[in-house]
C-alpha cells in the first residue's frame, strides 16, 4: 500500500474526545433505557396473568366450596 492511500488518523484534540465520550455515553443511555423499558413491559405483563390466575383459582375455590356437602350439625343418631 502506498503511502498515498494511507489514511491518516485525525487529530486527537480535546473536543474531539469530549464528542467521542459523550456519543459513547448517549448509546449507553439509549441502551440502559431500553432495556428498562422492557424489564418493566415484562414486569407488567407477569403481574397480569398472576393477577388473572389468583383470580381464577379464587373462582375454582368459591365455585368447589358451593359445590361441596356442608357437614351437618349436631350429633349423629344411630
Amino acid at each position: 500500500m502506498a503511502d498515498s492511500q494511507r489514511r491518516k488518523p485525525a487529530p486527537r484534540t480535546a473536543d474531539g474526545v469530549m464528542q467521542a465520550m459523550d456519543k459513547r455515553t448517549e448509546l449507553v443511555r439509549r441502551e440502559v433505557a431500553a432495556a428498562n423499558a422492557a424489564t418493566d413491559a415484562k414486569t407488567a405483563r407477569l403481574k397480569a396473568l398472576r393477577l388473572e390466575k389468583e383470580a381464577q383459582d379464587a373462582e375454582a375455590a368459591r365455585l368447589l366450596a358451593e359445590q361441596s356437602p356442608r357437614p351437618k350439625s349436631g350429633k349423629n343418631k344411630a
